[in-house]
């Protein structure tokens, strides 16, 4: 329909057609909210199952995340300590390992020729016995070793300490990561479809509630067109004021509410154009 056409559609004519319109409308609506009230009903839940599992997986990656900067920031305190005693034990000389090759490899020849000889002679319980006694001799003399060097040297047994606690704090940093960069990129999808049901969900109930509002105004909208058709366009009182005033201006050689709005926003423009 061109302007011409438009302009030739009187307020009577105008009136039944948005008269018919509302009445369409009253009519459809319920079934409009019936059917986007299912789609809300079955999109809530998925998004409520969706952002609970989101949560849950955000708390696991929060949780990584502290055990790796508490183990992180507890390594790193040690790492002066660490430092600091081993320049001690380096200026005195001490820095020698409390396990020396030769030590370990004479243990482990007498514990394999014992080992050995139980497994491949046939012995009494008393011989038996006495290797066993060996044997348990042989540790407590390594044990004994081990004992009289870490308390010659209580500095090497502070670093060797403080360093295996650093090295343990950092492996759990570290592993903590790793689980925390894993717990980001599981909960992605999550988040994209989280984003997504909200999305959608926040639309169906915009267009829910205006469905809702569209049908609660109906019958004051009917009510309001039947008695324009009744009883006319002009000021008939509170909430029906004249409707023809712009059409009688027009008519009249005045300019519409469209055409001000328009020569306004032109004028605006060329201002602004000029000032530039």
């Amino acid at each position: 329909m061109d302007n011409p056409q438009l302009l030739a559609i009187g307020p009577e004519e105008l009136a039944r057609a948005l008269l018919q319109r509302r009445m369409m409308l009253k009519d459809s609506l319920p079934g409009v909210i019936r059917n986007l009230e299912a789609e809300e009903e079955s999109l809530g839940p998925k998004f409520e199952r969706i952002a609970k599992a989101m949560e849950s997986a955000n708390n696991k990656v929060a949780e990584y995340k502290q055990i790796r900067d508490i183990c992180q920031n507890d390594a790193r305190s040690l790492i002066s300590d660490v430092k600091a005693t081993r320049e001690s034990v380096l200026e005195k000389g001490g820095m020698v390992s409390l396990d020396p090759k030769w030590k370990r490899e004479k243990l482990i020849d007498e514990l394999e020729r014992i080992e050995h000889k139980i497994q491949t002679s046939a012995l009494d319980h008393k011989s038996e016995r006495k290797l066993l006694e060996e044997r348990r001799a042989l540790i407590i003399e390594n044990d004994r070793w081990l004992n009289d060097r870490k308390n010659s040297n209580p500095e090497m047994m502070e670093y060797i300490g403080k360093s295996r606690e650093m090295s343990k704090l950092f492996k759990s940093a570290d592993q903590a990561h790793v689980k925390m960069l894993g717990g980001v990129e599981k909960a992605q999808p999550l988040y994209e479809n989280h984003e997504s049901l909200g999305s959608e969900l926040r639309d169906v109930r915009s267009q829910l509630d205006r469905a809702r509002e569209l049908l609660s105004q109906s019958d004051k909208a009917i009510g309001h067109w039947e008695r324009r058709l009744k009883e006319g366009f002009g000021d008939l009182g509170p909430g029906f004021s004249e409707l023809l005033d712009g059409m009688k201006k027009v008519s009249e050689g005045g300019m519409s509410s469209f055409a001000k709005k328009t020569r306004r926003k032109k004028s605006l423009m060329r201002r602004g154009s000029e000032e530039e």
